[in-house]
């Protein structure tokens, strides 16, 4: 067998000028359509987001996320530090993408630095709020998984927990005006996990995804307090209005709200503005379209309220 030639030019090398040449044309006019004559933007960084979300994350949870070592007043100190380097990082972030927003909308100008610096400082305050839901949250998965060894395990290795405490930071960010980065946050998780929560979801305390993969959440989903669900579960839009052009309309209750203390089995699809009442349970497979009162047990076969003995 003859030796490889690691000199030898790669198949198509004649063809690189041309092929950068082509590139760059699509490219520019890709930039003109969007950006008409105008500097481009600078865009957020997905890198920079992630190490702002991962130096949180760390600072909320120093002993599973941190350094190793960390003992005493050091763990303090390191908080203190992956914090004010977070939000110093983060300020930067949202004040590029208030920019590449103001650019796209043809918006009036503004003092993007004052405002991204008034978004970073007030999602640094509401950092001990998210940390303390997301011990209902961490609780909740114990409780309710008869695997779960220890409360350092379920914090430490469960999905659905990695899920929620992304979805807690991407929804801060959400609701104070930083969706790009937001939904940043969100997919980071989504492709660890495999599990899609939409940052702009309303979640309540006690939430549990169990085992978890195939899990989609959409963006005007609202969900109660003490809720379970199981993997490949989808609480999703029936269908999607239009404006008279027949553009899709962007911002509207489109998503189901479920109740307090539902339980929802693997596989279950919910679809559209119904409500699912408090305290029922949605069995694996069902889907479902219309809203159910409290109490209901749904299956793929019938449905019955608990008055009438269940399933």
């Amino acid at each position: 067998m003859a030796p490889l030639d690691h000199a030898a030019a790669p198949p198509g090398a004649s063809r690189i000028g041309e092929i950068v040449a082509a590139l760059r044309e699509l490219r520019v006019k890709s930039h003109r359509t969007r950006y008409g004559d105008a500097p481009l933007p600078d865009l957020p960084s997905k890198s920079a987001t992630a190490a702002i979300i991962d130096g949180l994350v760390a600072a909320m949870f120093p002993r599973h996320f941190g350094p190793p070592g960390l003992l005493g007043e050091s763990i303090d100190g390191f908080v203190a530090f992956a914090v004010t380097t977070a939000l110093q990082s983060l300020e930067k972030q949202v004040r590029l993408e208030l920019e590449l927003t103001a650019h796209n909308t043809e918006a009036a100008g503004g003092d993007h630095q004052a405002r991204a610096a008034d978004i970073a400082g007030r999602f640094g305050d509401g950092l001990p709020t998210i940390r303390a839901l997301l011990e209902t949250d961490i609780r909740a998965a114990f409780e309710g998984d008869p695997a779960a060894k220890s409360l350092d395990e379920v914090i430490s290795c469960y999905p659905g927990v990695l899920a929620i405490i992304h979805h807690r930071l991407a929804h801060g960010l959400y609701r104070l005006g930083a969706p790009m980065l937001a939904r940043m946050v969100s997919e980071a998780a989504h492709s660890a996990t495999g599990i899609d929560i939409h940052p702009g979801a309303e979640i309540g305390e006690s939430f549990f995804i169990d085992h978890g993969t195939g899990v989609v959440i959409g963006e005007t989903t609202i969900i109660g307090r003490r809720v379970r669900i199981y993997q490949a579960v989808t609480l999703g839009a029936k269908r999607f209005e239009t404006d008279q052009a027949g553009g899709l309309l962007k911002a509207y209750p489109r998503h189901p709200i479920i109740e307090d203390d539902v339980v929802v089995y693997a596989g279950a699809t919910i679809l559209g503005r119904i409500t699912v009442g408090m305290g029922s349970a949605i069995a694996g497979n069902v889907w479902l379209t219309h809203s159910v009162p409290p109490g209901s047990v749904i299956t793929q076969a019938k449905e019955r309220s608990d008055a009438d003995g269940g399933i």
